[in-house]
């Protein structure tokens, strides 16, 4: 008998992608889907899918129990402006809510994810049956940096880890290791175009990095790439992309390789070890 795994699917391709590679490892996947959030395209990986409204958490829980899973991870873009409107909880998320400290993603996460094993159902890494998709320490694609980009990756590299440290965002669009734009709320990809629309009539290359929290849990809210930021990149005027490595997975390699090959943008696996002076 094939092992169940649930999946609880935001939005995106990155629920498409495990559910893809779930089913290929041989894995009965049960998927929930959001609705307005979850791509349709779920329902022809999953042996069943169920619908819910963002802010359901009983009926999840019920249908993954009913269904024999004991274990599930959670993948997809859940937009975090949808905690400020629009949600109408259940009795479950309610309580949830009203015990939460904060309304910062690490906390709703953390409580959801309580909820589950409460259950009997844990929330396994976010990186399960993708390791093969993690960023590796070293030059993944394009130019090796030159020793300027580099001065202004390892200022960015700390910039983007006190962002994160704080739960505010993971990347830093930087020109000569000034901070043009830091990501908040509305997510990498408009926090890219706002540091180009920033710097766009004084020219000069942008760098982007992007890391991981200091603490990153891999079970949920794991940094991703994917082809779509290298072009968001291309138009900003952004030409080298730093991905913390062991804990940012990108979404379709091949693809991305690719976008990286057109778009002649440099692409670098780092950690700590990366900008430590020797």
């Amino acid at each position: 008998m094939a092992e169940k795994i649930g999946l609880i699917a935001g939005g995106g391709s990155f629920p498409l992608l495990f559910a893809a590679e779930a089913k290929k490892a041989g894995r009965e996947v049960y998927a929930v889907a959001l609705n307005d959030i979850t791509p349709k395209e779920i329902e022809q990986y999953a042996v069943k899918t169920s619908w819910f409204r963002l802010g359901n958490v009983g009926g999840p829980i019920d249908f993954l129990k009913e269904s024999g899973v004991r274990q599930a991870l959670m993948v997809g873009s859940i937009p975090h402006v949808n905690i400020f409107g629009g949600i109408i909880p259940d009795m479950r998320a309610a309580k949830l809510l009203f015990k939460l400290r904060d309304k910062k993603a690490k906390a709703i996460f953390s409580a959801v994810a309580e909820e589950f094993s409460a259950d009997g159902i844990e929330l396994v890494s976010t990186a399960t049956l993708l390791e093969h998709l993690l960023v590796k320490p070293g030059l993944m694609a394009g130019k090796q940096p030159d020793a300027d980009t580099m001065k202004t990756a390892a200022y960015g590299w700390k910039a983007a880890k006190a962002l994160s440290a704080l739960d505010i965002g993971l990347t830093v669009v930087l020109r000569d290791q000034v901070v043009v734009a830091a990501e908040g709320i509305e997510g990498t990809d408009e926090c890219i175009r706002r540091g180009g629309a920033l710097t766009r009539a004084k020219g000069g290359a942008l760098t982007v990095v992007k890391v991981a929290r200091p603490d990153q849990d891999m079970r949920f809210d794991l940094p991703v790439a994917g082809a779509r930021t290298l072009k968001v990149m291309a138009e900003a005027g952004a030409t080298t992309l730093v991905l913390e490595a062991g804990k940012t997975l990108i979404l379709g390699m091949e693809d991305f390789l690719a976008a990286a090959a057109e778009t002649g943008i440099t692409v670098l696996g780092a950690d700590d070890s990366t900008f430590t002076q020797k």
